[in-house]
């Protein structure tokens, strides 16, 4: 027995607990039963849909740390076992790697699981799972599939009796083999065995399940150049410093899951090759080091320390990738870091993002093909039509196709306009449990897909999905903004007679990009109106409530109320509607004919005049508070000189406003360009003084700008 932990909870209440290892005592049976190499038994929270790991046998409990305690919608084999009560079945590591890529980027080595539940009719009380190394065949037998799950009911039944009568299960340890230290102790012919190895010429080390040596002989701590008592108790990685480096723990863990021979060979600094043989047991490990020979030819085959084996993706690149995919916002930003830090990452050169609508695939994006057309011919294509991309999209399950050769066998349709790549991973990208689209990662040449491979590229799908499933619903988003801000704002201004109108409209570029901002300009019999607004917020409750302002002035208008009974109208308006909301707004009368303006204004920024001889003035008109406040607020009109030449420029706070900016500073600048740029054609002016708006990468508000310039008589 050894050291190992439990999470099985301590008797309370006084009650005696169940006399017996009654958890150890069923794994182990079980585990002998089916000639399995490790197992582990979960119990269900009694008060969270969590499952606990009490108890696990012939493996170390840190091969499962990861999943010690997991949630019952983890995407893990005991999880589904326990919440679908059937019994999982992961045939090899090609398997694990497509159904459960997370267990598969850890566990990256060839070996069978079955996980069962724990269960009776009624009740669910956790789930066991049962590990073989990789030489069993890929399908489960029927006799060990009856074994499980008749030892699985078994154990339900006892810990639902012990439920009934409130007996709690004391913690049980896990069951590994004793530690070899000592442990051959007594044995016959110990001391001629120990003669016989210690003439041997190459190292011997024997290792428990830890990895912590029991036995080296005199020619293992030569070879290691480390004495003997510092190797006994301790793991070779430990306390061998040249060593001490994951990829070599990794062919530890390799040959222990896989229970076959497994091989590496390090370098001992300065320039010796050692070459490392490791040969399992469910009780530990052999390890036989020699010289490695033809050392030309291992420098070759073999990178030096800490370059063996590299992983495809290291963990800094993983952590890398998810903080810069949480910061794309549309699907074109998506394409571009993918295609930027992964498509290189894992070696490839091309990339193609395909997503669905209305039963059709959509190309979303694609980078590294030399003709597009190749590409595109897919867009629209019906999902029923049997392609690669529309069957993972569909199924949710992943497909590598190493050759050419291989994907126009399956899939022949694609002869007829073959690209330039030779290797391919579709990857179904899968976010709040539906696929929402499909990678697909394209390489030059023929390539070989390794089960670890393929684990970390479908792991890193679920990265790009997650963050394409944001990017899709935000371009949703942002062409809903659009539409319902080009829908309640003019599309154009009406030709009036003596004036001359421009006007712009930029969006904020933080949230939804929709806002209350609006103008207008209404033609009414030998006169106009113009009105401008910003209503309090940037969402959709505020962009209507400015649809709504924005056809009661017109509708005022219409009647012929003077500019303060328009303002007093809609303030009344926005007070019955009963809104939070609350608006700035001017308005005026224009009268070309002679040459003059009425306005009104509530709580909005003060409008410009550019006099014909280029001065420009701030109208510092009289005015009533916000519109929606006060019922009984009163909008006093001025009446303004607007001779021919004149021009009036009325905006939002958007225009003159930023952070750390004083405002009247900001109005005394956009007097400085007016008066320089004045004389442009209008057209260019509205552009000319939006632009320092519209460079803000951070604007926070939106801007609405309507020019007004007073014709010259014919």
């Amino acid at each position: 027995m050894s050291e190992g932990r439990s999470s099985a909870r301590t008797p309370a209440g006084g009650r005696a607990p169940v006399g017996r290892p009654l958890l150890s005592l069923t794994l182990a049976s079980m585990m002998d039963e089916v000639h399995a190499h490790s197992g582990a038994v979960y119990l269900l929270s009694p008060d969270h849909p969590v499952l606990e790991m009490a108890v696990m046998a012939g493996l170390p409990r840190a091969f499962a740390a990861p999943w010690e305690r997991v949630g019952l919608s983890a995407p893990i084999p005991v999880s589904d076992a326990v919440r679908e009560r059937r019994l999982v079945w992961v045939g090899d590591e090609e398997e694990m790697a497509r159904y459960y890529p997370r267990i598969a980027v850890v566990l990256p080595y060839p070996f069978s699981l079955a996980a069962l539940p724990v269960a009776t009719g009624t009740r669910a009380y956790g789930a066991v799972f049962v590990t073989w190394p990789g030489t069993h065949p890929r399908e489960l037998s029927d006799w060990e599939r009856d074994h499980l799950t008749a030892a699985c009911d078994r154990l339900a039944v006892r810990l639902e009796r012990a439920a009934e009568q409130s007996l709690p299960l004391a913690p049980e340890p896990d069951l590994l083999a004793a530690p070899l230290v000592g442990g051959m102790a007594g044995t016959l012919g110990t001391v001629e065995a120990a003669r016989m190895v210690s003439r041997l010429p190459y190292g011997l080390c024997s290792l428990d399940l830890h990895g912590r040596v029991g036995f080296a002989n005199a020619a293992a701590a030569e070879l290691l150049d480390v004495p003997a008592n510092r190797l006994l108790g301790a793991q070779m990685w430990a306390s061998v410093p040249w060593l001490n480096d994951p990829v070599y723990e990794d062919r530890y863990r390799a040959a222990l899951f896989s229970q076959q021979v497994t091989s590496f060979v390090a370098l001992r600094p300065p320039d010796e090759w050692l070459s490392f043989r490791l040969y399992p047991s469910t009780t530990g490990l052999s390890v036989r080091i020699s010289r490695a020979r033809a050392v030309t030819e291992m420098n070759r085959a073999a990178p030096r320390s800490g370059q063996e084996q590299p992983r495809l993706v290291t963990i800094t690149q993983v952590l890398s990738l998810a903080g810069a995919l949480t910061e794309t916002v549309g699907v074109e930003d998506v394409v571009r870091l993918v295609a930027a830090e992964v498509v290189p990452a894992v070696g490839g050169q091309g990339l193609v993002i395909l997503g669905s609508r209305a039963g059709r695939l959509r190309v979303l994006g694609h980078q590294g093909y030399a003709d597009a057309r190749v590409v595109e011919r897919f867009d629209g294509m019906p999902l029923s039509e049997p392609t690669p991309g529309s069957q993972v999209l569909r199924s949710g399950v992943p497909a590598f196709f190493e050759s050419r050769e291989e994907v126009e066998r399956l899939y022949p349709a694609l002869l007829a306009n073959p690209s330039e790549f030779a290797a391919w991973a579709y990857l179904p990208l899968i976010a709040s449990g539906r696929p929402v689209g499909t990678c697909v990662l394209s390489y030059a040449v023929p390539h070989h897909f390794t089960t670890e491979e393929r684990a970390v590229l479908t792991n890193l799908a679920g990265l790009i999905a997650q963050a394409l499933e944001r990017a899709m619903l935000y371009d949703a988003k942002h062409r809903l903004a659009h539409g319902l801000q080009e829908a309640l704002l003019p599309h154009t201004l009406p030709s009036l007679a003596g004036i001359e109108a421009a006007a712009r409209y930029l969006p904020a570029t933080q949230g939804m990009e929709i806002g209350g901002d609006f103008y207008d300009l209404v033609p009414t019999q030998g006169m106009a109106a113009a009105v401008i607004g910003d209503v309090q917020g940037h969402n959709v409750t505020a962009a209507g409530l400015m649809g709504q302002v924005r056809t009661a002035v017109r509708a005022y208008t219409a009647v012929g109320q003077a500019p303060e009974e328009v303002m007093r109208s809609t303030n009344r308006l926005l007070l019955d509607l009963g809104s939070d909301l609350f608006a700035s707004c001017l308005y005026l009368r224009l009268d070309p004919a002679h040459g003059r303006a009425v306005m009104s204004r509530a709580g909005h920024p003060p409008p410009l005049l550019r006099r014909p001889d280029g001065r420009v003035r701030v109208l510092d008109l009289a005015g009533g508070p916000l519109l929606g406040i006060d019922g009984s607020a009163t909008y006093p009109s001025t009446e303004v000189d607007l001779s021919p030449g004149s021009l009036l420029v009325l905006y939002t706070d958007g225009l003159v406003e930023s952070p750390g900016t004083d405002f009247e500073d900001a109005v005394a600048d956009l007097c400085r360009r007016l008066t320089d740029l004045g004389d442009l054609p209008l057209d260019a002016l509205a552009d000319a003084l939006v632009q320092h708006g519209a460079d803000a990468e951070n604007r926070l508000d939106d801007i609405a700008l309507l020019l007004l310039r007073a014709l010259p008589d014919d």
